[in-house]
C-alpha cells in the first residue's frame, strides 16, 4: 500500500508555525491571525488561480435530432433502419450488445453500442437514441442518474468512448453534449455523480475529470494520467479502478493504493460497488472487500468480476460467463459464491455487464437483454434485443457480387451474406473465416475470394465455401490481406511478400527479388499495371515485372506505410497510414491534397472510387470524399455510427459504409447535398 498526502493543510501548518517562529513587537495572537488568515486567502487564490490554468476548453452542444422511434419507418427495407436528417444515412441493423442500464423518472435507459433505448417498466420501448443519428459517433459504455447543479431534478450522464459526456434532461427530452477540444479527453469510460451537482468522469488515459455545470477540469494531480476503468463512492470517499495500478482510495486528499501485494487479487480492476461500511473491488479472479479503508479478505474466488452490486446482506456479481453469482456477506467467513437461486438458462452462458437495483430487485443487463432477477423461481426477461440483419459490428470488409448479395466481412468473427431485398442474412465462421480482410468475386469461375488472416477461402455461387489456399498449397503466408482478381489470374498481398495464381500455378515474389518491403498491405490494379503498398512504400510492377519503388527517401511520398490504393484513369490516389491521400500522377510525381493530405490514417483497403468520386475511409476522422469535377475533398463525420471507417461499397447509387460500429447507407446523389 502506498500512501501520498495532498492538499492545502500541510502548508497551512507550515505558515502558522513560521509566525509563531518569527516573534516582533506586535501582539503575537493578532499577528498570527492576520498572517495566517492572509496567507490562506493567498493559498485560496493560488487554487483558484491553478483551477482555472488547468480548465480543459471544451464545448456545449445541444442534440436535437429527432429520436429514431419517432421517425417514419415506412417503405424501408427489412433490417434497415430509418434514415435520419444527418447526412441521409440509414443504417443495417446489427446485433445489440448491451453494457449499461440507468433508471430514471421509472424509465429504464439501456445503453450499447448502436445507441441508447428508452423503455416503459414493462419492456416497452419509448425512444431510440442511434448513436451518429441522434447522438455523437461514439459508444456509450457507462451511464448513471444524479443531480445537475443548478438544476432540479435528476439527469441521466453518459459517458462515450470517443465523444466525451451526455446529459439527458427528462423534462426536455433532448440530450446535451459535453465534448473536450482534445480527443484524449473525450474517451470516456466510467462517470459518477455527485449530491454537490458535479460528475466526476474516468477517462481512458488521462484520469480523473471534473464538471460542474460551467467548467471541466482535472479532478485531483494524484489522479492523474491513470486508465480508469471504474468509479465508485461520494463526495466524501472515492474509489478509483485501474487498467493495471489496482484500485486507489482518496478521502480528505489522501491517497491510498492498493494492489496485488496489498490483497487484491488482480491489479485489473473491472468493477466497484460500495456500502455503508465499506467497499468492494471486483477483478478477472476474485473480488476484494474493504472495510473502514482497509483489506478485509477476498470474495467469489476465481470469478471474473464483471459488475457488482451490494444488496442487503448480499454482494451480486456478474461474471463474463458464468451468470449471475451471490456472496452471503453477514458472517465472516463466508460460504462462497453460488448461483442466483432460479437464475435464468439463457443469461447463465451470457457475458452480464452491468447489475443495478429497481424497486427492490436486482436486474441484470446481459449482452442480449435485461433480465429481472429475484429470490424466487420465475424470473422474467423484461426485454430481449431485438433480432438484426448482422451478426456483429467491426466491420472489415464489403463486396456486392454479381447478384446484388452483400458480403460483409467482420475483424473477428467471420463473414455475413446479406440479401437485402429479402432481409436475410446467413453467418460463416470457422477455423480460416473469421478475420476477414478483403473480398474479391472471381466473374470468370463464378467464385468468391475471401482473404482471410488464416488462408485464401473461395465460395461458390451459391456461398458455399469450396476451398482454402495456405502455404501447403502455394501461397507465400497464410495471412493473407488483400486480393486482385484479373481475368484468370488472381494477387494477393501477404505480410510476406505477393503470391501470383494464374493457370500455371503459384509464385511469389518479396523483397528479394526487388519489392520494396516484404508486408504488403493493399493492391491495386489496371490493365497489366499493379501497384503494391508495403509498410516500407509503394511498388510498381508491368506485366508482373517490378519497374519503380517510391519511399520518402527518394520521392515526394510523405509517409512509407501504404494501406490503400485505387487507379483513376491513368492516375492512382494512394492512402497512408500517417499522412493521409496522396496522388501518384501519370508522369511518376507525387501530389498532395489541401484537405485529405495530412498527419492522420486511411484505414487498410478502405478507399472506393467510382465515376463521380473517390471515397477514403479514415481511422478517427470519418469518411472523406472526392468530387472529380469539383477537384474538392469534404469530410463527413455526422450520420455515421463510428469516425473510423474502415469499408465501403457501392451498388445501385447508394454508397454502403463499414465502421467500427456497423453499417450504414446513403444515396451518392444526396451524400453532399447534391
Amino acid at each position: 500500500m502506498t500512501l501520498m498526502t495532498l492538499g492545502p493543510g500541510l502548508s497551512r501548518k507550515l505558515i502558522l508555525l513560521l509566525v509563531l517562529a518569527a516573534g516582533g513587537a506586535l501582539s503575537a495572537a493578532a499577528f498570527v491571525f492576520g498572517t495566517f488568515w492572509n496567507a490562506a486567502r493567498a493559498l485560496d487564490d493560488s487554487a483558484t488561480r491553478l483551477a482555472a490554468e488547468s480548465e480543459i476548453p471544451f464545448t456545449v452542444r445541444t442534440l436535437g435530432a429527432q429520436p429514431a422511434s419517432t421517425r417514419d419507418a415506412t417503405s424501408t427495407p427489412i433490417g434497415v433502419s430509418t434514415a435520419a436528417p444527418t447526412g441521409g444515412f440509414e443504417r443495417l441493423t446489427s446485433a445489440s450488445a448491451y453494457r449499461d442500464a440507468a433508471i430514471l423518472d421509472g424509465r429504464i435507459f439501456l445503453a450499447g453500442p448502436s445507441g441508447i433505448g428508452e423503455y416503459a417498466p414493462d419492456g416497452r420501448q419509448l425512444n431510440e437514441y442511434l448513436v451518429g443519428m441522434d447522438l455523437p459517433p461514439a459508444e456509450p459504455v457507462r451511464m448513471a442518474t444524479g443531480l445537475a447543479r443548478g438544476t432540479p431534478g435528476s439527469m441521466l450522464y453518459v459517458a462515450t468512448a470517443g465523444e466525451g459526456l451526455l446529459i439527458y434532461d427528462p423534462k426536455r427530452e433532448a440530450f446535451t453534449q459535453i465534448r473536450a477540444d482534445e480527443r484524449r479527453l473525450r474517451d470516456l469510460t466510467a462517470v459518477l455523480p455527485l449530491t454537490t451537482g458535479q460528475v466526476l468522469l474516468g477517462t481512458e488515459r488521462e484520469g480523473v475529470l471534473v464538471y460542474d455545470g460551467e467548467q471541466l477540469a482535472p479532478f485531483h494531480p494524484a489522479l492523474a494520467k491513470l486508465q480508469v476503468t471504474a468509479l465508485a463512492g461520494n463526495e466524501t470517499e472515492l474509489w478509483v479502478g485501474t487498467l493495471d495500478r489496482g484500485v486507489i482510495r482518496f478521502r480528505a486528499g489522501e491517497t491510498h493504493t492498493f494492489s496485488e501485494p496489498d490483497g487484491l487479487p488482480d491489479p485489473q480492476v473491472l468493477s466497484i460497488a460500495t456500502s455503508e461500511t465499506g467497499a468492494y473491488v471486483g477483478t478477472p479472479i476474485g473480488v476484494a472487500e474493504f472495510e473502514s479503508g482497509e483489506f478485509a479478505r477476498t470474495l467469489a474466488d476465481g470469478f471474473f468480476a464483471n459488475s457488482l452490486l451490494v444488496h442487503g446482506n448480499r454482494l451480486v456479481i456478474g461474471t463474463l460467463d458464468e451468470g449471475v453469482v451471490e456472496v452471503p456477506l453477514d458472517v465472516r467467513r463466508s460460504r462462497g459464491a453460488r448461483p442466483m437461486h432460479g437464475e435464468v438458462e439463457r443469461i447463465a452462458g451470457s457475458p452480464i455487464t452491468r447489475l443495478i437495483e429497481a424497486g427492490g430487485q436486482v436486474m441484470a443487463v446481459a449482452t442480449g437483454g435485461l433480465y429481472r432477477l429475484g429470490a424466487q423461481p420465475g424470473e422474467e426477461e423484461v426485454l430481449r434485443a431485438p433480432e438484426a440483419l448482422l451478426a456483429d459490428r467491426n466491420i472489415s470488409a464489403l463486396s456486392f457480387d454479381p447478384s446484388g448479395r452483400l458480403w460483409v466481412g467482420y475483424f473477428d468473427r467471420g463473414l455475413d451474406i446479406v440479401d437485402l431485398a429479402a432481409g436475410q442474412s446467413r453467418h460463416i465462421e470457422n477455423e480460416h473465416v473469421f478475420c476477414v480482410n478483403r473480398i474479391a468475386h472471381d466473374t470468370a469461375r463464378d467464385r468468391t475470394a475471401v482473404a482471410t488472416a488464416n488462408g485464401l477461402v473461395f465460395f461458390d455461387r451459391a456461398g458455399r465455401q469450396q476451398e482454402v489456399l495456405r502455404r501447403e498449397q502455394g501461397l507465400i503466408s497464410n495471412h493473407v490481406t488483400d486480393v486482385v482478381v484479373q481475368g484468370d489470374a488472381i494477387t494477393l498481398a501477404t505480410p510476406a511478400g505477393i503470391t501470383f495464381l494464374d493457370a500455371h500455378g503459384a509464385r511469389s515474389m518479396y523483397a528479394f527479388h526487388g519489392l520494396v518491403n516484404n508486408h504488403v498491405y493493399a493492391l491495386g490494379a489496371s490493365g497489366d499495371r499493379l501497384l503494391a503498398g508495403t509498410l516500407g512504400g509503394l511498388s510498381v510492377l508491368d506485366a508482373g515485372v517490378i519497374q519503380a519503388a517510391y519511399t520518402t527517401a527518394n520521392s515526394a511520398l510523405e509517409h512509407n506505410w501504404i494501406t490503400a490504393i485505387v487507379p483513376i484513369e491513368n492516375e492512382w490516389f494512394v492512402g497512408t497510414y500517417g499522412a493521409g491521400v496522396l496522388k501518384l500522377t501519370a508522369s511518376n510525381t507525387w501530389e498532395s491534397f489541401p484537405v485529405a493530405t495530412g498527419t492522420f490514417e486511411i484505414n487498410p483497403n478502405a478507399m472506393l472510387a467510382t465515376p463521380e468520386r473517390v471515397y477514403a475511409g479514415s481511422l478517427g476522422r470519418g469518411l472523406y470524399v472526392y468530387e472529380k469535377a469539383a477537384d474538392r475533398w469534404t469530410t463527413i463525420v455526422d450520420g455515421l455510427p463510428s469516425d473510423n471507417v474502415t469499408a465501403l461499397a457501392v451498388r445501385d447509387g447508394y454508397l454502403y459504409v463499414g465502421t467500427s460500429n456497423g453499417i450504414v447507407r446513403a444515396r451518392e446523389d444526396g451524400l453532399l447535398g447534391l
